[in-house]
């Protein structure tokens, strides 16, 4: 659920060539077909990206990580080149496609979440905790104590469905992402950024209600022995910051929470170095 405002601050360039990328096609246990990015040796980092996005905008994080580690970037069902979501998609079903991913690593990942990416990372490693060396989740959406889109979203839904996903992505982006309707303008008058827009939106809005359908509430992780990273940035909206907070009051192995000074919700785009540094020093913790 990215909100599409990257700060500015410049990425530290690199004088270091990054691993070859390979491509990864495969199937879910459902039969989707998803592909994925590989590049690196060493131990393995999964990465699984936000919605309205693709794993092209983790690329500049993977390509600084693979100089130590094996990363994999999954493409989400519904996003850049995997299949459609489909009619039923979940969660759940998300799940299955980051295990498949995950089993081709041949040992437990450390799985990055971004965003909504990071409600799939948590679920995962619920289903699954053998998989997950680790997890390290960059403000998940998690309803706390209330829907996540409750009535706003159910009039994003109407106006996808009625043809006007321009309508449905301003409700996601001003009622439940939480940013100002001013902003929202600007990035419509964007020509790419609207295009992009529209390109993703039935998968957006597909991605909050699968979301929404997991209820409210954090009990279901307060059994997770998982070491988790906790990662956000002191610009991103405030019910962000308030959702991690809940979080590292219910995850009992919670290894630190970091907070990137200067940055929003797109880090991975406007500091990639500082992320992946971020992610290694995790990675070094839990990968041995």
């Amino acid at each position: 659920m990215p909100n599409h405002t990257p700060d500015h601050t410049p990425a530290q360039p690199s004088h270091e060539a990054s691993e070859p990328v390979r491509r990864i096609e495969l199937h879910s246990a459902d039969g989707t077909r998803l592909v994925a990015t590989d590049r690196g040796d060493g131990p393995p980092v999964l990465i699984v990206h936000g919605g309205s996005s693709s794993a092209s905008s983790w690329e500049p994080v993977a390509a600084q990580l693979s100089r130590r580690f094996r990363v994999l970037c999954l493409e989400r069902r519904g996003y850049g080149v995997s299949d459609p979501a489909g009619p039923s998609h979940s969660i759940a079903a998300e799940t299955g496609d980051v295990l498949a991913l995950a089993a081709s690593a041949g040992a437990p990942v450390l799985l990055v979440g971004h965003s909504s990416g990071g409600i799939v990372a948590l679920e995962t490693a619920l289903a699954s905790p053998r998989t997950c060396a680790g997890m390290l989740l960059y403000e998940p959406p998690v309803a706390v104590d209330r829907p996540l889109g409750g009535t706003a979203l159910r009039r994003a839904r109407a106006a996808l469905d009625r043809g006007d996903p321009d309508r449905a992505m301003a409700i996601h982006l001003q009622q439940i992402v939480g940013m100002p309707r001013r902003s929202v303008a600007l990035m419509r008058l964007v020509p790419p950024v609207r295009q992009m827009m529209r390109t993703y939106a039935a998968a957006q809005i597909a991605d909050d209600e699968a979301i929404e359908a997991l209820g409210v509430g954090l009990d279901r992780y307060a059994g997770l022995e998982v070491p988790a990273l906790l990662l956000g940035g002191d610009r991103s909206p405030r019910h962000l910051r308030d959702r991690l907070d809940a979080l590292a009051g219910v995850l009992p192995r919670v290894h630190a929470t970091a907070t990137l000074p200067g940055q929003s919700h797109m880090a991975n785009l406007s500091a990639p170095g500082e992320v992946a540094e971020i992610i290694e020093r995790f990675a070094d913790s839990v990968l041995r």
